[in-house]
């Protein structure tokens, strides 16, 4: 059984996770003016270790609305494992990647190398608040590029994914939104640009209109990224794991989330279990 709240230590190692590996980086690079080899090899093994488990939180998760509509499908899921995107990063642990389906998204192939977003049927769907909440971070600067879902860009994209990295949270999540919701974070990425509506200091109601799906960041195809977080900056952020309240899937009866590669279907309706999920435009201007 998860622990019922996060420890200090396990908060702290969490937080110094990023920044730590970045000066295990500048201290291996500094070995070439100088600097001990020793000592930079011995802080990057340490960074390692934080960066790879050591920084880890472990909480019981926090229950919240899912932030789409209609027919979709995780990519990454912490159903299937953890950390879901291969890392503890930018509070990442428990990420959902969802795209939609509904029989027109392109399968993975050798050609052609990319297609434009509007290719692919997650591109421009709504995207909802998944909780009552203060809006915290906007960005919504960074472009929606084209897909990278055939094989050569998918090799390549792990280059192209290191030097997002350098642009720090925004280059990997793309456009995306953090709200508080009372205790934790929920960051909405990989949003299209332009289609924020919503700002710093507003107070948006769950079913919310955020913003719509579009493909920026480190993404193969347009997408949404969902993940909860300790901490509204992503850079010194843990991930906080969370499911998805009764009836998510029209049917539940439990909280749960979904698993990879199984399409899922989120009713649209009134309210509760059975009629679905209302759309809500409350959004207060603080």
């Amino acid at each position: 059984m998860p622990d019922p709240a996060p420890t200090r230590s396990q908060v702290v190692l969490a937080r110094v996770r990023v920044p730590l590996m970045w000066a295990a980086g500048a201290a291996l690079l500094a070995g070439y003016a100088g600097l001990s080899w020793w000592a930079g090899w011995s802080l990057f093994a340490v960074a390692l270790a934080v960066y790879l488990r050591l920084g880890t939180v472990r909480c019981a998760p926090r229950v919240l609305r899912p932030p789409v509509r209609g027919r979709w499908m995780a990519l990454t899921s912490p159903v299937d494992a953890v950390p879901s995107q291969g890392t503890h990063a930018y509070g990442q642990t428990h990420a959902l990647g969802l795209v939609a389906e509904d029989g027109t998204r392109p399968d993975i192939g050798w050609r052609p190398l990319s297609r434009p977003p509007e290719d692919f049927p997650a591109f421009g769907r709504p995207v909802y608040a998944p909780a009552d909440g203060l809006v915290v971070a906007v960005h919504d600067r960074s472009r929606d590029h084209r897909s990278r879902n055939s094989w050569p860009w998918l090799l390549g994209s792990v280059l192209e994914n290191t030097l997002r990295e350098l642009r720090g949270p925004a280059g990997l999540l793309g456009n995306h939104v953090v709200i508080d919701v009372g205790g934790a974070y929920v960051l909405l990425g990989h949003l299209r640009k332009g289609s924020v509506g919503v700002r710093r200091g507003d107070r948006v109601a769950a079913g919310a209109l955020i913003a719509r799906c579009g493909n920026s960041g480190a993404c193969t195809e347009p997408q949404l990224r969902m993940q909860l977080m300790d901490h509204r900056w992503p850079l010194v952020a843990a991930g906080l794991p969370f499911l998805w309240e009764a009836g998510w899937d029209g049917g539940s009866d439990t909280a749960g989330l979904p698993e990879t590669w199984r399409p899922f279907d989120v009713p649209a309706g009134q309210s509760g279990p059975e009629a679905g999920y209302p759309e809500a435009d409350e959004v207060r201007r603080t």
